[in-house]
């Protein structure tokens, strides 16, 4: 389930892409939550949905509940580096590992 990456980030890794985690920082492009920014806290990998901090719906008891958005909906801001099979796939695509430890830290 992957998303693409911001301007910044394709120029700064050299990929259009990466499979969203836990922890990223996206920003919504399409729909009613537009132009949002928030950290993913939740991927749902069966409804193929992710779940973005502060994007919630109120149920009629009250009660918030965050609203599935589609991953191809929204554009990586952030990456979220302190995943070792992170760093190895943006090795794997190219990336020098000096770029991420520095970034990561």
């Amino acid at each position: 389930m992957s998303a693409p990456l911001s301007e910044e980030l394709k120029s700064k890794y050299g990929i259009n892409s990466i499979p969203i985690r836990k922890g990223d920082r996206v920003k919504v492009m399409r729909g009613d939550y537009r132009g949002t920014e928030g950290e993913v806290i939740s991927v749902d990998r069966k409804r193929y949905r992710i779940a973005v901090k502060g994007i919630v719906r109120r149920k009629a008891d009250g009660t918030e509940v965050p609203v599935p958005i589609h991953p191809s909906k929204v554009v990586i801001t952030k990456l979220y580096l302190k995943d070792e099979a992170r760093k190895r796939l943006l090795e794997r695509k190219g990336v020098k590992v000096e770029e991420i430890v520095e970034e990561s830290e």
